[in-house]
C-alpha cells in the first residue's frame, strides 16, 4: 500500500459531544459492516466500565475505507483524568477532527486536548456535531473554537481550518450551514472528502531504517504482549530481526518480529509488509514497553519517549485489616496487589505506583478522582479487596515554596441555583473569572480553583442543583498554596460493637443522621457507618434488637420508616 494512500486522524472532543456514535457512523457508511450484520450502538466503547457510564476511557483504534484510501480512527476519551490516553493517540496521527457540541461549544477539556493537538503541529478540523438538537448555534461555536485555537497559539495555518456541520447520531454532514431542524447533508460523506483533502498524507521513505514508536499494549494469552504504533519510516515484515530501544540515550535490545497486523474496520487482519504511515500491531518482542522505538539492529534510528503530564493526585493502596476481611474478594495479599499494579503500569502511562515506608501500603498516583476510581473498579470486579486512604493532591516544591494543582472548571447551572454553587465554590477557595447568561434561564460559571477543593465536589455540586448542573474540570497549573479549607461539616456515626445491623436500631438512628450501611449488613467496633446531622462524631449502637416480652403495647404495629442509606461509591464526598 503506497504512504499517500493512508491518512490517520485522531477525533477529539469533551465528554458527551458524541464521538464514539460519530465513529459508530463512518464505520457504517464506509461499508465495514455487512448490511445483513447488526450493529450495536458506541461499537467502540466495549469495555464494560465504559458501556456503564456512557463514556470512553481506553484510546481506541479502528480502519475505514474511502475512495480507495484507508483511513486510521482514533477515538480518545474525552475526560483529563485519562489525558495519558490521549496524548499516546495523538502520537499516531497526523491530523485531527475537533468534536464540538453545537449547544454547548467549547468545554475544559475541548481546551486539553486541542492545546496538546496544536502543540504537536497537527491541523485540526473542526466538525460541529448536534446541529439539528434544539437551542443549536454552529456559528457561535465556529467563532468560539476559532478564539479557543487563538489563545491557544495555533499557527495561521492551524487557524484557517475547514468547518463541517454534522449530526453524528442521524448519520449526515455537510460542509454549508442549512435550516434549523432539517437535514443538511446526506451521508458522511462531506466529513471523509474533508479528511482526505486537508489531513497530509505520510511522508516517510519506505527504504529508510525502521522507526515505529510504541504508543499502546495489549496482551494476548496466544502471542503474549502486542504493541501498537506508527511506522514512521522504513518497512516491517513479519520474522524481521529488529533492535528495540527506549529512546536515543537507551540501551539496545535485539529481538525478532513475529507476526504484523494492521486494522480493519474493528479486526486485526495480519499483512506481509507495512509501510510509512500504517498503524500496526506487532508481537513477539519481550522488552516492548510504551513510547520505545523498534528499530533497525544495524542502523540504529531511535524517536524521543513518548511525554505525558505528571500526576496530580495520590491514594494509598493498603491490604485490608478490618475484622470483615477477606469476606469478598480472592486477591488479598499485598503482594498480589502490588503484581496487579505492576501489570496496571505497563499500559496506563499516566499512572505511578511506589511502595512506602509501612509495608502492605503503596502510593498511587494519578491525574485526578475519575482515573484512580476507574483503577479501583477494575480491581474490585477481577476479585482484588484492598483498602484505600482518601486522595491527596500532589505538591510541588518551586524555589523553596510549596505550590499546589489549580484546576479551570465550568459549571452550567439554572439561574436559582447560581448562588449556592458560587457560595460552595468560594469556601473551596475558587476564583471566578468568568460568568455568562444564555438568556434561557442558565449561568455558565468559570471558577480557577485548588485541585484539593474539588476532592468529594460532584455530589455536593449535585444536591445542590438539584441534579440539574453540569460540571468539568481540567488541570491547569501550579500555584503557591492558597491556604486551608475546611475538610467536612459533619460529623460521623461510629458503631460501638461487632454484629449485624437490624431494622430496628435504624429506625431509632434515623433522626441522627444519613447512614452507609442498610439491614443485615455486618458492622465492626469502629466502623462508620453514617454521617451525624452535626459537627461531633456520636458513637452508636448499631446492633441493637427489639427486646421480646410478654407486655403488649398499643404501638406494636407501628412501622418503622427508614431514610435509604447512602450508596457509598470511591467518587462520593
Amino acid at each position: 500500500m503506497s504512504h499517500k494512500q493512508i491518512r490517520n486522524i485522531a477525533i477529539i472532543a469533551h465528554v458527551d459531544h458524541g464521538k464514539t456514535t460519530l465513529v459508530d457512523q463512518l464505520l457504517r457508511q464506509s461499508g465495514t459492516f455487512a448490511q445483513h450484520e447488526k450493529v450495536v450502538d458506541t461499537v467502540m466503547d466495549n469495555n464494560a466500565i465504559e458501556k456503564e457510564r456512557g463514556i470512553t476511557i481506553l484510546a481506541k483504534n479502528c480502519a475505514v475505507t474511502w475512495k480507495e484510501t484507508h483511513i486510521n480512527i482514533v477515538d480518545t476519551p474525552g475526560h483529563a483524568d485519562f489525558g495519558g490516553e490521549v496524548e499516546r493517540a495523538l502520537s499516531m496521527v497526523d491530523g485531527v477532527v475537533l468534536l464540538i457540541d453545537a449547544q454547548e461549544g467549547p468545554m475544559p477539556q475541548t481546551r486539553f486536548v486541542t492545546k496538546k493537538a496544536l502543540a504537536l503541529g497537527l491541523k485540526p478540523i473542526l466538525v460541529v456535531n448536534k446541529v439539528d438538537k434544539p437551542g443549536a448555534n454552529p456559528q457561535k461555536v465556529v467563532n468560539a473554537a476559532f478564539d479557543l485555537f487563538d489563545k491557544l497559539g495555533a499557527t495561521d495555518e492551524q487557524l484557517d481550518f475547514p468547518v463541517v456541520y454534522a449530526s453524528g447520531i442521524n448519520g449526515w454532514s455537510s460542509l454549508v450551514e442549512g435550516e434549523p431542524n432539517e437535514q443538511w447533508g446526506p451521508d458522511m460523506a462531506a466529513l471523509f472528502d474533508t479528511v482526505l483533502s486537508h489531513v497530509p498524507a505520510q511522508s516517510g521513505d519506505p527504504e529508510a531504517p525502521l522507526q515505529l514508536q510504541i504508543s499502546a499494549l495489549d496482551f494476548s494469552t496466544f502471542v503474549g504482549r502486542i504493541g501498537v504504533g506508527r511506522i514512521s519510516q522504513g518497512t516491517i515484515r513479519p520474522m524481521m530481526d529488529v533492535a528495540v530501544m527506549e529512546g536515543p540515550d537507551g540501551k539496545v535490545v535485539k529481538g525478532r518480529v513475529n507476526q504484523v497486523l494492521t486494522f480493519q474496520g474493528l479486526e486485526r487482519v495480519q499483512t506481509t509488509e507495512a509501510g510509512p504511515g500504517e498503524i500496526v500491531l506487532i508481537n513477539g518482542l519481550t522488552d516492548i514497553g510504551i513510547g520505545v522505538t523498534i528499530t533497525d539492529p544495524i542502523n540504529l534510528a531511535p524517536l524521543p519517549m513518548l511525554k505525558v503530564d505528571e500526576p496530580t493526585l495520590t491514594m494509598n493502596f493498603c491490604v485490608n485489616t478490618s475484622p470483615l476481611a477477606g469476606r469478598e474478594g480472592k486477591y488479598i495479599t499485598s503482594r498480589q496487589i502490588w503484581d496487579r499494579l505492576q501489570r496496571e503500569l505497563q499500559h496506563n502511562v499516566a499512572l505511578r505506583v511506589k511502595e512506602t515506608d509501612e509495608e502492605g501500603i503503596f502510593e498511587v498516583m494519578g491525574r485526578g478522582e475519575l482515573h484512580l476510581t476507574i483503577l479501583l473498579e477494575n480491581m474490585r470486579r477481577e476479585g482484588f479487596e484492598l483498602a484505600v486512604s482518601k486522595p491527596r493532591v500532589v505538591f510541588k516544591q518551586v524555589n523553596g515554596e510549596r505550590h499546589e494543582p489549580i484546576e479551570m472548571v465550568t459549571a452550567d447551572v439554572e439561574e436559582q441555583h447560581q448562588g449556592g454553587v458560587m457560595q460552595a465554590m468560594g469556601e473551596r477557595k475558587g476564583e471566578l473569572f468568568n460568568m455568562e447568561s444564555d438568556g434561557r434561564g442558565r449561568v455558565r460559571l468559570e471558577y480557577r480553583i485548588p485541585a484539593r477543593g474539588l476532592i468529594g465536589f460532584t455530589n455536593e455540586f449535585l444536591n445542590l442543583t438539584r441534579g440539574s448542573g453540569l460540571i468539568s474540570n481540567i488541570f491547569d497549573s501550579y500555584e503557591p498554596h492558597k491556604g486551608d479549607i475546611a475538610s467536612r461539616k459533619n460529623g460521623v456515626l461510629i458503631s460501638m460493637d461487632d454484629g449485624e445491623i437490624f431494622t430496628y436500631a435504624l429506625g431509632k438512628l434515623d433522626d441522627r443522621g444519613r447512614m452507609f450501611v442498610k439491614a443485615n449488613d455486618p458492622v465492626y467496633e469502629g466502623m462508620i457507618v453514617g454521617i451525624h446531622n452535626r459537627d461531633n462524631d456520636l458513637v452508636v449502637h448499631a446492633t441493637r434488637t427489639k427486646q421480646l416480652t410478654n407486655f403488649r403495647v398499643s404501638g406494636k404495629e407501628d412501622a418503622i420508616k427508614i431514610t435509604p442509606p447512602i450508596e457509598c461509591t470511591l467518587e462520593y464526598g
